[in-house]
């Protein structure tokens, strides 16, 4: 059985994300003790908040630390605000230095921005939605069709510098980034846990992906 680490730093859905990690198979254990943590097979790392108590959190459990190490050895999950995370910057409020695992930063939608109806979109993004542009033939989109349902909440988006980690986008008055794959670090800003079947099918794979 698979080991999980499901980070815990004060900042993250963890009780969703638990039982839907065990409903596919996983061990799961929450936790910010660095023992376990490198003693799992995977690391899930969660966030909902403000970006800047995010990150405060995370220093003062020492999880900014632990994160950067393991996206070096083990696979990686970051959902929602663990996904912003793992960019430079956040703009949310005030600019806020991120993980820098990956250059970007991390963007308010913009309220001139219009649905497909013409109305002026609704912040923050909060609802089903679709994603498209996944990779059909890596492991972790196995069985997920093209503009599957997924579930979101946030008002931030991420806009990488470098476009090739995007592994899906979502449109939303214009398209953006919804998950990004570099190596052994998978990461959506939708929440898997709470979508239902496809959700479920995409922990499933990334519990099972042999990096």
């Amino acid at each position: 059985m698979t080991k999980i680490a499901l980070l815990d730093y004060g900042m993250g859905n963890l009780h969703s994300a638990s039982k839907a990690l065990a409903a596919v198979g996983a061990e799961v254990s929450i936790t910010h003790d660095a023992k376990i943590i490198q003693a799992a097979d995977k690391i899930v790392f969660p966030g909902v908040g403000a970006m800047r108590d995010c990150m405060a959190e995370m220093r003062a459990q020492g999880i900014d630390a632990v994160v950067r190490d393991a996206v070096f050895n083990k696979p990686v999950m970051a959902i929602c605000v663990g996904m912003q995370a793992l960019f430079t910057q956040s703009l949310e409020f005030e600019p806020t230095q991120c993980l820098d695992i990956l250059p970007g930063q991390v963007r308010k939608f913009d309220d001139t921005w219009r649905d497909e109806q013409g109305a002026p979109i609704k912040i923050p993004h909060m609802g089903w939605n679709t994603i498209s542009g996944m990779d059909s033939t890596h492991p972790l989109w196995q069985g997920i069709d093209e503009h599957a349902h997924f579930y979101f909440v946030h008002s931030y988006y991420c806009a990488p510098e470098d476009d090739t980690y995007t592994a899906a986008i979502c449109d939303y008055g214009q398209p953006f980034c919804a998950s990004v794959i570099k190596d052994n670090l998978f990461a959506t800003q939708f929440h898997p846990e709470k979508s239902h079947n496809d959700g479920l099918r995409l922990l499933k794979n990334f519990v099972e992906w042999n990096v």
